[in-house]
Protein backbone atom coordinates (compact mmCIF):
# COMPACT_ATOMS: atom_id res chain seq x y z
CA UNK A 1 0.00 0.00 0.00
CA UNK A 2 2.62 2.47 0.95
CA UNK A 3 4.81 1.63 -2.20
CA UNK A 4 1.09 2.66 -4.35
CA UNK A 5 1.20 5.62 -2.45
CA UNK A 6 4.95 6.62 -3.37
CA UNK A 7 4.12 5.64 -6.67
CA UNK A 8 1.06 7.87 -6.98
CA UNK A 9 2.49 10.70 -5.41
CA UNK A 10 5.80 10.83 -8.30
CA UNK A 11 3.40 10.47 -11.00
CA UNK A 12 1.47 13.36 -8.95
CA UNK A 13 4.40 15.28 -9.01
CA UNK A 14 5.88 14.77 -12.41
CA UNK A 15 2.13 15.68 -14.16
CA UNK A 16 2.05 19.21 -12.49
CA UNK A 17 5.38 20.31 -11.77
CA UNK A 18 6.69 18.31 -15.15
CA UNK A 19 4.31 18.66 -17.71
CA UNK A 20 6.88 18.09 -20.68
CA UNK A 21 7.65 14.69 -19.47
CA UNK A 22 6.66 10.80 -19.09
CA UNK A 23 7.12 9.14 -15.51
CA UNK A 24 9.59 6.33 -16.75
CA UNK A 25 10.92 3.47 -14.70
CA UNK A 26 13.97 1.15 -14.78
CA UNK A 27 15.24 -1.88 -12.98
CA UNK A 28 17.68 -1.15 -10.52
CA UNK A 29 19.93 -3.43 -8.28
CA UNK A 30 20.54 -2.72 -4.69
CA UNK A 31 21.69 -4.83 -1.68
CA UNK A 32 17.45 -5.78 -0.72
CA UNK A 33 17.14 -6.96 -4.08
CA UNK A 34 16.26 -5.40 -7.93
CA UNK A 35 13.91 -2.69 -7.44
CA UNK A 36 12.43 -0.26 -9.96
CA UNK A 37 12.95 2.75 -10.18
CA UNK A 38 10.55 5.59 -11.21
CA UNK A 39 12.05 8.95 -12.61
CA UNK A 40 11.02 11.88 -15.08
CA UNK A 41 11.69 11.46 -18.63
CA UNK A 42 10.81 12.78 -22.09
CA UNK A 43 8.46 11.63 -24.14
CA UNK A 44 9.94 9.51 -27.46
CA UNK A 45 10.61 12.28 -30.11
CA UNK A 46 8.75 11.17 -33.71
CA UNK A 47 7.46 12.62 -37.01
CA UNK A 48 4.61 14.25 -36.26
CA UNK A 49 2.97 13.87 -39.90
CA UNK A 50 1.10 10.91 -39.92
CA UNK A 51 -1.01 12.52 -37.11
CA UNK A 52 -2.00 16.03 -38.22
CA UNK A 53 -5.03 17.38 -39.63
CA UNK A 54 -4.32 19.54 -42.98
CA UNK A 55 -6.82 22.37 -44.01
CA UNK A 56 -6.00 24.65 -46.86
CA UNK A 57 -7.83 27.62 -47.58
CA UNK A 58 -8.85 29.38 -49.24
CA UNK A 59 -11.77 27.35 -51.17
CA UNK A 60 -10.74 26.52 -54.78
CA UNK A 61 -6.91 26.74 -54.13
CA UNK A 62 -6.54 23.27 -55.29
CA UNK A 63 -6.03 22.96 -58.88
CA UNK A 64 -7.89 20.71 -60.74
CA UNK A 65 -11.44 21.82 -60.53
CA UNK A 66 -11.84 23.32 -63.48
CA UNK A 67 -9.02 20.85 -64.73
CA UNK A 68 -6.01 23.03 -65.72
CA UNK A 69 -2.84 23.10 -68.03
CA UNK A 70 0.65 24.16 -65.97
CA UNK A 71 3.68 24.49 -67.24
CA UNK A 72 7.52 24.99 -65.24
CA UNK A 73 10.17 27.24 -64.50
CA UNK A 74 12.61 25.73 -66.34
CA UNK A 75 10.47 24.55 -69.37
CA UNK A 76 8.22 27.68 -69.26
CA UNK A 77 6.30 27.02 -73.01
CA UNK A 78 5.72 23.40 -72.79
CA UNK A 79 2.96 23.19 -70.73
CA UNK A 80 1.75 19.61 -71.43
CA UNK A 81 1.27 18.60 -67.46
CA UNK A 82 -2.36 18.79 -66.34
CA UNK A 83 -4.21 18.99 -63.20
CA UNK A 84 -7.59 17.07 -62.76
CA UNK A 85 -9.24 16.52 -59.72
CA UNK A 86 -11.58 14.06 -60.94
CA UNK A 87 -8.72 11.86 -62.46
CA UNK A 88 -6.22 10.23 -59.83
CA UNK A 89 -3.43 10.33 -62.08
CA UNK A 90 -3.48 14.13 -62.26
CA UNK A 91 -5.20 14.77 -59.25
CA UNK A 92 -3.04 16.62 -57.07
CA UNK A 93 -5.24 17.11 -53.23
CA UNK A 94 -3.98 17.98 -49.73
CA UNK A 95 -3.24 15.29 -48.20
CA UNK A 96 -0.36 13.98 -50.45
CA UNK A 97 1.57 16.31 -48.68
CA UNK A 98 1.53 13.80 -45.94
CA UNK A 99 1.48 10.52 -47.75
CA UNK A 100 3.91 7.53 -47.80
CA UNK A 101 6.15 7.49 -50.94
CA UNK A 102 6.64 3.90 -50.73
CA UNK A 103 6.78 3.59 -54.91
CA UNK A 104 9.35 5.90 -55.91
CA UNK A 105 6.88 8.31 -57.40
CA UNK A 106 6.85 11.83 -56.03
CA UNK A 107 3.47 12.96 -55.11
CA UNK A 108 2.40 16.65 -54.07
CA UNK A 109 -0.43 18.99 -53.47
CA UNK A 110 -0.69 21.71 -55.83
CA UNK A 111 -2.73 25.09 -56.50
CA UNK A 112 -4.01 26.61 -59.21
CA UNK A 113 -1.61 28.66 -61.71
CA UNK A 114 -1.66 32.60 -60.90
CA UNK A 115 -3.87 33.29 -64.03
CA UNK A 116 -5.62 36.04 -61.94
CA UNK A 117 -1.93 38.21 -61.73
CA UNK A 118 -1.32 40.60 -60.24
CA UNK A 119 -3.97 39.29 -57.80
CA UNK A 120 -1.90 37.82 -54.92
CA UNK A 121 -1.62 34.12 -55.52
CA UNK A 122 -2.21 33.58 -51.62
CA UNK A 123 -2.70 29.95 -49.84
CA UNK A 124 -3.16 29.13 -46.24
CA UNK A 125 -2.22 25.62 -44.74
CA UNK A 126 -3.29 24.91 -41.36
CA UNK A 127 -1.89 21.70 -39.47
CA UNK A 128 -3.64 21.03 -36.33
CA UNK A 129 -2.67 18.19 -33.96
CA UNK A 130 -4.82 17.97 -31.11
CA UNK A 131 -2.21 18.15 -27.77
CA UNK A 132 0.45 20.41 -27.43
CA UNK A 133 4.03 19.40 -28.97
CA UNK A 134 7.66 20.30 -28.53
CA UNK A 135 9.59 20.58 -31.38
CA UNK A 136 12.71 17.80 -31.70
CA UNK A 137 14.31 18.60 -35.14
CA UNK A 138 13.99 20.92 -38.02
CA UNK A 139 10.43 21.59 -39.94
CA UNK A 140 10.86 21.07 -43.10
CA UNK A 141 8.75 21.60 -46.31
CA UNK A 142 9.52 19.97 -49.49
CA UNK A 143 8.42 22.31 -52.74
CA UNK A 144 8.35 20.89 -56.17
CA UNK A 145 9.01 23.35 -59.17
CA UNK A 146 10.37 25.83 -56.90
CA UNK A 147 10.19 27.41 -53.50
CA UNK A 148 8.29 30.30 -52.54
CA UNK A 149 9.64 34.04 -52.67
CA UNK A 150 7.59 35.20 -49.90
CA UNK A 151 6.40 32.92 -46.77
CA UNK A 152 5.67 32.99 -43.21
CA UNK A 153 5.17 30.13 -40.87
CA UNK A 154 3.08 30.71 -37.97
CA UNK A 155 1.95 28.83 -34.83
CA UNK A 156 -0.40 28.61 -32.44
CA UNK A 157 -0.10 27.46 -28.58
CA UNK A 158 -4.10 27.53 -27.93
CA UNK A 159 -5.49 25.30 -30.71
CA UNK A 160 -6.07 27.90 -33.71
CA UNK A 161 -7.62 30.28 -31.62
CA UNK A 162 -4.47 32.75 -31.85
CA UNK A 163 -1.48 33.29 -33.85
CA UNK A 164 2.19 34.41 -33.87
CA UNK A 165 4.57 34.45 -36.23
CA UNK A 166 7.12 31.95 -36.32
CA UNK A 167 9.38 32.74 -38.92
CA UNK A 168 9.48 35.20 -42.03
CA UNK A 169 10.88 33.87 -45.49
CA UNK A 170 11.23 35.89 -48.43
CA UNK A 171 13.89 36.78 -51.42
CA UNK A 172 14.30 40.32 -50.06
CA UNK A 173 13.04 40.00 -46.53
CA UNK A 174 13.74 44.28 -46.57
CA UNK A 175 11.02 44.64 -49.21
CA UNK A 176 8.98 41.66 -48.16
CA UNK A 177 8.54 42.48 -44.37
CA UNK A 178 10.64 45.37 -43.85
CA UNK A 179 12.77 43.18 -41.49
CA UNK A 180 16.67 42.67 -42.19
CA UNK A 181 17.51 39.73 -43.18
CA UNK A 182 19.01 37.47 -40.29
CA UNK A 183 20.24 33.82 -40.01
CA UNK A 184 19.84 31.34 -37.18
CA UNK A 185 23.36 31.00 -36.68
CA UNK A 186 23.89 35.10 -36.13
CA UNK A 187 21.52 34.73 -32.86
CA UNK A 188 23.23 34.55 -29.38
CA UNK A 189 21.78 32.63 -26.68
CA UNK A 190 20.11 35.56 -25.07
CA UNK A 191 18.07 36.49 -28.03
CA UNK A 192 17.53 33.18 -29.37
CA UNK A 193 14.21 33.28 -29.27
CA UNK A 194 13.61 36.17 -31.40
CA UNK A 195 11.55 35.89 -34.67
CA UNK A 196 13.54 36.86 -37.90
CA UNK A 197 13.29 36.58 -41.06
CA UNK A 198 15.51 34.59 -43.47
CA UNK A 199 16.80 34.89 -47.05
CA UNK A 200 18.13 31.28 -47.17
CA UNK A 201 15.47 29.21 -48.54
CA UNK A 202 13.72 31.49 -50.76
CA UNK A 203 16.07 32.56 -53.87
CA UNK A 204 16.11 30.76 -56.42
CA UNK A 205 18.59 28.02 -57.20
CA UNK A 206 16.64 26.06 -59.88
CA UNK A 207 13.45 23.53 -58.76
CA UNK A 208 15.47 20.67 -58.57
CA UNK A 209 18.55 21.77 -56.73
CA UNK A 210 17.13 22.48 -53.22
CA UNK A 211 13.40 21.86 -52.31
CA UNK A 212 13.10 22.40 -49.14
CA UNK A 213 12.32 25.37 -46.47
CA UNK A 214 13.43 24.51 -43.31
CA UNK A 215 12.83 26.03 -39.57
CA UNK A 216 15.64 25.16 -37.84
CA UNK A 217 16.14 24.06 -34.71
CA UNK A 218 18.55 22.06 -34.39
CA UNK A 219 20.83 25.58 -35.04
CA UNK A 220 18.78 26.90 -31.74
CA UNK A 221 20.05 23.98 -29.92
CA UNK A 222 23.32 24.28 -30.85
CA UNK A 223 23.38 27.58 -29.37
CA UNK A 224 23.49 25.69 -25.94
CA UNK A 225 24.32 22.47 -26.68
CA UNK A 226 27.14 22.65 -28.73
CA UNK A 227 27.96 22.41 -32.80
CA UNK A 228 27.27 18.90 -32.57
CA UNK A 229 24.75 18.84 -30.26
CA UNK A 230 27.19 16.60 -27.47
CA UNK A 231 25.88 18.65 -24.48
CA UNK A 232 22.22 18.50 -24.72
CA UNK A 233 22.30 18.51 -20.96
CA UNK A 234 23.07 22.17 -21.00
CA UNK A 235 20.22 22.92 -23.13
CA UNK A 236 17.49 20.97 -20.91
CA UNK A 237 18.43 23.24 -18.06
CA UNK A 238 18.01 25.90 -20.08
CA UNK A 239 14.66 24.86 -20.95
CA UNK A 240 13.97 24.78 -17.32
CA UNK A 241 15.66 27.81 -15.83
CA UNK A 242 15.25 30.32 -19.28
CA UNK A 243 11.77 32.39 -19.63
CA UNK A 244 10.00 31.49 -22.84
CA UNK A 245 12.42 29.20 -24.60
CA UNK A 246 10.60 25.88 -23.84
CA UNK A 247 7.13 27.63 -24.73
CA UNK A 248 9.44 28.33 -28.24
CA UNK A 249 9.66 25.45 -29.46
CA UNK A 250 6.13 24.51 -28.87
CA UNK A 251 2.83 24.63 -30.64
CA UNK A 252 -0.87 22.77 -30.64
CA UNK A 253 -0.83 24.04 -34.59
CA UNK A 254 1.76 25.27 -37.65
CA UNK A 255 0.66 27.34 -40.62
CA UNK A 256 1.98 28.22 -43.71
CA UNK A 257 1.21 31.40 -45.39
CA UNK A 258 2.34 30.99 -48.63
CA UNK A 259 2.82 34.71 -50.24
CA UNK A 260 4.22 34.89 -53.64
CA UNK A 261 5.08 31.62 -55.35
CA UNK A 262 8.78 31.15 -57.14
CA UNK A 263 9.30 33.65 -59.87
CA UNK A 264 12.40 31.89 -61.65
CA UNK A 265 14.81 34.80 -60.56
CA UNK A 266 13.21 36.96 -62.66
CA UNK A 267 10.22 39.18 -62.57
CA UNK A 268 6.55 37.97 -62.92
CA UNK A 269 6.42 37.15 -66.77
CA UNK A 270 2.52 37.88 -67.85
CA UNK A 271 2.64 36.46 -71.00
CA UNK A 272 3.03 33.01 -69.29
CA UNK A 273 1.40 32.75 -66.18
CA UNK A 274 0.82 28.77 -66.19
CA UNK A 275 4.70 28.93 -64.60
CA UNK A 276 3.35 30.12 -61.27
CA UNK A 277 2.17 27.78 -58.74
CA UNK A 278 3.03 26.23 -54.97
CA UNK A 279 3.34 22.43 -54.91
CA UNK A 280 4.29 20.67 -51.72
CA UNK A 281 4.94 17.00 -51.63
CA UNK A 282 6.04 16.53 -48.05
CA UNK A 283 5.90 18.49 -44.44
CA UNK A 284 7.88 16.69 -41.68
CA UNK A 285 7.68 18.16 -38.32
CA UNK A 286 9.89 15.92 -35.69
CA UNK A 287 8.02 16.62 -32.06
CA UNK A 288 7.48 14.88 -29.04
Amino acid sequence: MLCQAVLLLLHCFASLTLGQYDLCKSLVSTDDGAVWEHYACQPKAQSMKDYMRVKVDPPGITCGNPPERFCTLENPYLCSDECDASNSDLAHPPQLMQDRERTGRITYWQTVTWSRYPEPLLANISLAWNKSLELTDDIAITFEYGRPTIMVLDKSMDHGRTWQSYQFYADDCLDAFNMAPKLVRDLSPANITRVICTEQFSRWVGSKNDKNVKFEVRERFAVFAGPRLLNMDSLYTRMESMKGLRDFFTFTNLRLRLLRPALGGTYVQRDNLLKYFYAISNIEVPAR
